[in-house]
């Protein structure tokens, strides 16, 4: 791997599958404490780190958002200790001084993307790489396709 990213995905009809990393929605009580309790959570997990959160809250809930490096090890702990949580895919994408983000935003209009969401990812990257953001867009796969042919760099879970 090059700069810690993902080699190009096999090819499909379309050009290539991006990268993609799992993000997991986790829908809590709006209260206070709730979210120390999902942080611990994930400190006393063996070998699970959080690499992206963003919360987003409401006067009754809260949903936390964030990106693991053990998509498969946070669903299972997920799971067992019965917080309701959703999963989605989100592209993983560093911005730089010659790629900044106002760029990505053009490209992706241009080819009719929305984008639901970004925030920044927590980890950083190799020093002088730029900041990376996750981004959700209605089409995952031509946003990668479209964004790599670009030239941004994107990441995949193992990348993180």
């Amino acid at each position: 791997m090059e700069n810690g990213m993902s080699q190009l995905p096999p090819e499909t009809q379309q050009g290539y599958d991006a990268p993609m990393v799992r993000q997991f929605s986790i829908f809590l009580e709006n209260r206070v404490g709730r979210l120390l309790d999902i942080l611990r959570m994930f400190d006393e997990a063996e070998g699970i780190t959080i690499h992206g959160l963003a919360v987003m809250e409401s006067s009754d809930c809260a949903v936390v958002r964030l990106i693991p490096d053990d998509p498969d090890a946070t669903r299972v702990m997920l799971r067992s200790s019965e917080y309701a949580f959703a999963e989605t895919e989100l592209l993983v994408v560093r911005c730089t001084e010659e790629r900044p983000l106002s760029m990505l935003c053009l490209y992706l209009l241009g080819a009719e993307l929305n984008i639901d969401f970004m925030y920044p990812m927590l980890t950083a990257t190799y020093a002088g790489e730029g900041g990376r953001i996750a981004l959700s867009v209605d089409d995952t796969t031509f946003a990668g396709q479209i964004l790599r042919r670009k030239g941004f760099s994107l990441y995949g879970f193992r990348d993180l």
